[in-house]
């Protein structure tokens, strides 16, 4: 097993992929702004439906942090701009102290520490480019929860699938303990086939 995740748990994989991750993040909202802002044609903006109205691609500007929450309001003597700079580098130096903190053979929380760190940064350089952050992603959600769901971007998931793998990886880890015949009858097949 250790042989077939040996890429994830290199620091060279993981920085590529921030890099990756930031460029498709920002490379998406480009194209967002691009297409979907308001304009003669469509004063409202572009709707563009992907699956039906369940998920579809809209234009919105988050001034605030997750789910439009506004907590540069709690010390309004700071522009927005700057209180997201700084809470985004403390957070940034903490997440990557805890991603030198954790085993290298950990590959599963420090693949989430860098998913969190790429979708941190994506959101920051938005920030520090535009003033907000630009969100264009769009689910409908049961409506006995709420009407949909916050419009987010691709550094939001990247934020969210990075905080599930640090919060699950013990179990997925306990997973592979317990069932080390099927991880090795894994690998003869794939011996075999090859």
């Amino acid at each position: 097993m250790s042989e077939r995740f040996r890429l994830l748990k290199s620091w060279k994989f993981h920085l590529a992929f921030i890099f990756a991750s930031i460029f498709v993040d920002q490379a998406t909202k480009i194209w967002a702004v691009a297409y979907l802002e308001a304009s003669e044609d469509f004063p409202t903006g572009r709707i563009v439906p992907v699956i039906g109205d369940l998920l579809q691609f809209r234009l919105a500007y988050n001034f605030g942090a997750a789910f439009s929450s506004r907590p540069q309001d709690l010390l309004p003597f700071l522009s927005p701009t700057v209180f997201f700079l700084v809470i985004s580098l403390v957070a940034v130096v903490v997440l990557f102290s805890f991603y030198r903190s954790v085993k290298q053979g950990d590959f599963l929380v420090r693949t989430g520490i860098a998913m969190i760190l790429s979708g941190a940064l994506g959101n920051l350089a938005d920030r520090v480019r535009i003033g907000k952050v630009v969100d264009f992603i769009d689910c409908d959600f049961p409506d006995f929860i709420m009407q949909r769901w916050p419009t987010f971007n691709f550094a939001d998931c990247c934020v969210t699938v990075g905080v599930a793998l640090v919060l699950i990886s013990p179990v997925i880890y306990k997973w592979i303990a317990y069932n080390p015949a099927g991880s090795n009858a894994e690998e003869n097949n794939e011996d075999s086939l090859s």
